[in-house]
């Protein structure tokens, strides 16, 4: 955004989700004459985005997340995300191909229908290799943990996992713990195949710079904004890493043909009959939701064949 002519951009880092969020807001409006403001933390939507929008009509607040409802949220509130389970999808495929044990881990932060996804995709997407295949899920219990997230990944190889992948701030100590006990790993946001050179299977990445600068185009032309901005790997919003080194030829066949139908809008992830993991229906048999239905950003389960529970 910083390269746009006429943009200026303002940063704060690791605003608490307080009132402290609100205080940086109304700072970034009253005293630097911000126009728009894009508070990222899920946390930071409800109260305080919702608290502060409707006393600066003018001003638009852009939240990365999926709350925002039409009808019931200020009209200056937007909401945009990315379908990165489309890519954790993908990634399950890999993970699924390359195991061999059949046993998965993944490492989550907290248990809201943006983490759920991921994990139910990834899982999903394994188990069209594998049907038996499980995922075994940890959820430590904030964005940023990292002893809890060693510990954590320590515990899952002990138990004879052989992938694990993430959804947490900073996957780098678990990508780093996996290549040091020598077993595969799968990123999240960003590529890091830098740090498992030889245990990298692939990542589920974002894009955020397409949506930031999008929306900031549409600023600069007067043009009004979505109030729910999505996309996936089809729109660019998402991506893929590369594969890594231990991925074979057959596995790759299959990931990219799943690609495919994502670039062609065809692949359907929920499907019914899908049953959680105690055994109850929650897509019946002959019901697809698409990625854009809003029912998928209210999920609340998790999939058969996962290991762990939602606390609920």
């Amino acid at each position: 955004m910083k390269s746009i002519p006429g943009v200026k951009v303002l940063e704060e880092e690791n605003v608490p989700e307080t009132i402290a969020v609100q205080n940086t807001m109304e700072s970034m409006v009253n005293l630097d004459g911000a126009k728009a403001i894009f508070p990222t933390s899920f946390g930071y939507f409800d109260p305080h985005i919702l608290a502060v929008a409707p006393k600066y009509p003018d001003v638009k607040f852009l939240h990365a997340g999926g709350l925002y409802q039409e009808g019931k949220h200020p009209s200056n509130v937007g909401s945009y995300f990315g379908y990165i389970d489309e890519a954790q999808y993908i990634a399950g495929i890999v993970a699924g191909g390359t195991s061999k044990t059949g046993k998965l881990g993944f490492i989550a932060a907290k248990p809201i229908p943006q983490v759920l996804r991921n994990i139910n995709s990834f899982t999903l997407g394994a188990q069209s290799v594998n049907p038996n295949i499980t995922t075994q899920v940890i959820f430590t219990g904030d964005w940023s943990m990292p002893v809890k997230e060693a510990e954590a990944t320590n515990s899952l190889i002990d138990q004879g996992i052989d992938v694990i992948t993430m959804h947490v701030d900073s996957p780098k100590v678990i990508i780093e713990i996996c290549e040091r006990r020598g077993i595969f790993s799968s990123g999240y946001h960003a590529n890091q195949a830098e740090l498992a050179p030889k245990g990298y299977l692939t990542g589920a990445e974002w894009n955020w710079a397409k949506v930031y600068t999008d929306y900031v185009n549409l600023i600069k032309a007067g043009a009004p904004l979505p109030h729910l901005l999505r996309g996936g790997i089809k729109e660019g919003l998402v991506k893929v890493s590369n594969y890594g080194p231990a991925v074979s030829a057959k596995t790759i066949e299959l990931a990219d043909a799943a690609k495919a139908k994502f670039m062609a809008g065809t692949m359907v992830i929920y499907k019914g009959e899908l049953k959680d993991n105690k055994g109850k229906v929650v897509i019946p048999a002959g019901t697809q939701l698409l990625q854009t239905d809003i029912k998928l950003e209210a999920m609340d389960y998790l999939v058969a064949g996962v290991i762990g529970s939602t606390g609920s």
